[in-house]
């Protein structure tokens, strides 16, 4: 038997006091016990997004609520600037032209990034543009985008910024009204050690006044009804109660290890992996700055990815992730965000060089655990 170990870019694993905490007996979204997990909730939240604003919650994935930041602050025929360089880019220009919007993409290669001038740029030369769409961590090419630029160059314009936080919040520093950022969005089952299911949008007032006079069509991801809501402690439809109370449990822990020291965590465990690939000889994918929730991995000359990515699971029992898209074949990812400690990363070291072995690579056995004990040890 071997253990099961799960280290993919999302979902991450759940830890035993918040999936106990789901299995009590369901409430009631209707009752004060209920108003009273919420009222936590809320307060938790807003500290973790790091905002005066409400976190307005639904019952979605991450990707439903980057469509409800598109849907209740755009109107059609709006402009927007997309930041690509990944495949969750491309995800917020098809969500973009589904809606009528018309698309000024910024691109750069996977594994790259697109600066704070080249947003500027673009800025200037659409002077009508309504939101500039960006990723803050782009999980499918392990690159960290400078989300602080570009709230800088956004600010003295007419045009919103929207992050796509779904795999940086609670694993790297988005500090929403000190940068500026207009709508922060993000999902459960990253940093904030959940099942999917839950997604998280923040406005600032710049975004909520453009609410107001928002076109797009939209019902149930109608914000600034459920921000009515939430301001009673309450759901507007059905919420994802056992995720709520799980929630409930998350923020507790985020509070007892404190901000400061959930991104230090995630920065060291980023830092030991990236030591502990290279010195292996493989290459990081990501050439800018690399995201403290994932490593992103260039596979040997000569062997798929996918073939690495399987024998994490049939051999070891550890699920990580292939490339996606144009990437996939090419790129494999080491997720360590959420629930994550210094011996899981040691594990996923450890397995990575018997696969390499078993496919034929040279391996020089205890290489990349000791690079990461190194960077582990110096704290």
């Amino acid at each position: 038997m071997k253990k099961y170990q799960l280290m993919a870019p999302g979902p991450t694993p759940v830890p035993s006091q918040v999936l106990l905490a789901m299995a009590r007996p369901i409430i009631h979204h209707r009752t004060p016990e209920y108003e009273a997990l919420f009222v936590e909730a809320r307060d938790g939240l807003k500290t973790l997004v790091q905002t005066r604003q409400d976190v307005v919650p639904f019952a979605c994935s991450g990707t439903g609520v980057l469509e409800a930041a598109v849907v209740n602050t755009l109107s059609a025929g709006d402009t927007v600037i997309v930041v690509v360089a990944g495949k969750f880019g491309e995800r917020w220009v098809e969500i973009a032209k589904a809606y009528g919007l018309q698309v000024v993409p910024l691109t750069a290669p996977f594994g790259e990034t697109v600066s704070p001038e080249r947003v500027a740029e673009a800025l200037a030369r659409h002077p009508k543009a309504q939101a500039v769409l960006a990723q803050h961590s782009e999980s499918s090419t392990g690159v960290l985008h400078d989300v602080r630029g570009y709230a800088a160059v956004t600010r003295g314009t007419s045009a919103i910024l929207i992050v796509d936080a779904v795999s940086s919040l609670g694993i790297a520093d988005l500090p929403m009204d000190a940068w500026g950022v207009d709508a922060v969005v993000a999902g459960s089952q990253k940093g904030l050690m959940l099942p999917p299911g839950l997604g998280f949008a923040a406005l600032s007032e710049k975004a909520w006044e453009r609410a107001k006079t928002s076109t797009l069509p939209k019902y149930y991801f109608d914000i600034a009804v459920e921000r009515r809501f939430v301001a009673r402690n309450e759901a507007r439809f059905t919420p994802a109660v056992s995720l709520v109370i799980g929630l409930r449990e998350v923020l507790r822990m985020l509070a007892d290890e404190g901000l400061a020291n959930v991104f230090k965590r995630h920065d060291r465990l980023a830092r030991a992996t990236r030591a502990g690939v290279e010195a292996l000889g493989l290459e990081l994918f990501a050439r800018a700055t690399p995201s403290p929730a994932l490593t992103a991995v260039v596979a040997p000359r000569g062997i798929d990815s996918e073939a690495i990515a399987a024998a994490f699971s049939r051999d070891h029992n550890i699920t990580i992730a292939g490339g996606q898209g144009e990437m996939k074949g090419q790129v494999f990812r080491l997720g360590h965000m959420g629930y994550a400690a210094e011996f899981d990363t040691i594990t996923a070291l450890a397995a990575l060089e018997q696969i390499l072995a078993d496919l034929g690579q040279p391996v020089d056995f205890g290489a990349s655990v000791r690079a990461a004990q190194k960077v582990f040890a110096a704290r």
